[in-house]
């Protein structure tokens, strides 16, 4: 215990030397340190917790955290959330370092946490919720194929009987999670598109997947990649029925949601686009729920929600209305794609660092041609620019509209030239988006 608290204290002198230092050390600098002075320093701070809650899966964590932290401090709470998205232990460790009250036991956390490092913070701090969003295929050259990255949850789930799981009924690998242990499940009932832009679908590839009887999984609706509603003809296993079911209405920059819970319903508007975000919205809702929270919080909470960091994060850039949507998978990339605004100046910045995942072969599994009828232009940029120039002529979309501009800056600054105010679309790889994050660029 003595080694928790000169790790604590040290970490505060760590953030006081570099801010008078004007250094900035990222998310995860001070969490390192922490972790080499107490390695149990995680162990230690479920004790200044009332409780916690983790996030995991490929796509949505960082939109669902968000949320659910955001839900949490409407209702009074105070919160330690991981908010720029440091998800691995030394970020979580960060967090927690930088946070933690040792006057306070009820705090509440919401852990953001990678999926391959799920296991390794169930071996010191067991959440007492765990939302699990989905699982696509994402980034092979680190995580393997989707069986590998299944393995990573499972192995922590198995850890505790004690944590309470929140799972997407609508994805058959997530929902298998729940087998034989304490589980809700969240899922989307009907879709209605009121939208011109989000009704149209992806020619993405899909993953095929199996029941556990071996036998190929029917859907009798498929919302879109492995999403929807499912059964075995062979052996009987179905799409758990969701504790709280959602009925939905897309339009082009909200969404309407009625969920229905225990005989009532409820409703909310989420001010993000796309079906993919409604989902992360559902599983902060049920997390809420289920963790105790009334309806008015919940409720103001997700319709006040702006996103940040790249997750259809909305800026002003050199006065032109800015609108960044990380994108780093096949299912994600795909989605995002039907939301844009081919009227827009389009950005596609594509790195392939460690943190994006070395392999960038998920470029051509990603539906590119729905940018096919891009009004403007389509700039290329980033460490693979050349690369995605080549998609991209692939896809359709004429060479006279694509420009290769490999310093993301210098995209930037050629797409927000012009005076006609024409908004602009970011699509970036993680680390192009962090690269952005620290640009400056005038809002006027």
């Amino acid at each position: 215990m003595l080694r928790f608290y000169i790790a604590l204290i040290c970490s505060r002198l760590i953030l006081l030397a570099m801010k008078l230092l004007h250094h900035k050390g990222g998310t995860s600098f001070i969490g390192m340190a922490v972790l080499k002075i107490c390695p149990d320093f995680l162990k230690y701070c479920k004790k200044y917790l009332s409780y916690s809650t983790a996030i995991t899966g490929t796509n949505g964590k960082t939109t669902t955290s968000g949320l659910l932290a955001q839900i949490y401090k409407q209702n009074n709470s105070r919160v330690i959330h991981n908010t720029k998205g440091a998800n691995m232990l030394t970020g979580i460790a960060n967090m927690f370092a930088l946070n933690i009250k040792l006057s306070s036991h009820s705090d509440v956390a919401v852990i953001e946490s990678d999926e391959a490092y799920l296991t390794k913070l169930y071996d010191y701090l067991k959440p007492n919720f765990l939302v699990v969003t989905n699982l696509f295929r994402d980034q092979l050259d680190r995580y393997g194929e989707l069986s590998t990255t299944a393995s990573f949850i499972q192995n922590a789930i198995d850890k505790s009987d004690d944590t309470q799981l929140i799972l997407n009924a609508d994805d058959p690998l997530v929902a298998n999670f729940g087998r034989g242990k304490n589980a809700v499940y969240y899922g989307i009932e009907e879709v209605e598109y009121h939208s011109n832009k989000h009704n149209h679908s992806s020619c993405a590839p899909t993953e095929i997947f199996n029941c556990i009887c071996n036998h190929p999984l029917e859907y009798d609706k498929q919302f879109f990649a492995q999403e929807g509603h499912y059964h075995c003809s062979s052996c009987g296993y179905k799409r758990p029925d969701p504790n709280f079911k959602a009925y939905v209405k897309i339009y082009d920059k909200y969404s309407d949601i009625r969920v229905a819970w225990k005989e009532n319903s409820y409703d909310f508007r989420l001010n993000l686009v796309g079906l993919y975000n409604v989902y992360n919205a559902i599983g902060a809702i049920s997390a809420a729920f289920t963790s105790g929270v009334e309806y008015e919080p919940i409720k103001q909470a997700v319709e006040e929600y702006k996103s940040i960091f790249g997750r259809a994060e909305k800026r002003i850039i050199n006065g032109h209305k800015t609108l960044i949507q990380l994108i780093k998978n096949p299912t994600g990339a795909s989605e995002v794609l039907k939301t844009v605004d081919l009227n827009s100046n389009i950005i596609v910045a594509i790195n392939d660092n460690y943190a994006d995942g070395r392999d960038i072969s998920w470029l051509w599994d990603s539906d590119f041609e729905q940018l096919k009828d891009a009004q403007k232009l389509v700039i290329t940029s980033g460490i693979r620019a050349k690369d995605m120039a080549v998609r991209l002529k692939y896809a359709g979309i004429p060479q006279e509209k694509i420009q290769v501009v490999e310093d993301i800056k210098s995209a930037i600054e050629i797409a927000s030239s012009s005076d006609n105010m024409e908004d602009i679309t970011i699509l970036p790889s993680y680390t192009a988006l962090l690269s952005i994050n620290k640009m400056k660029f005038k809002e006027k």
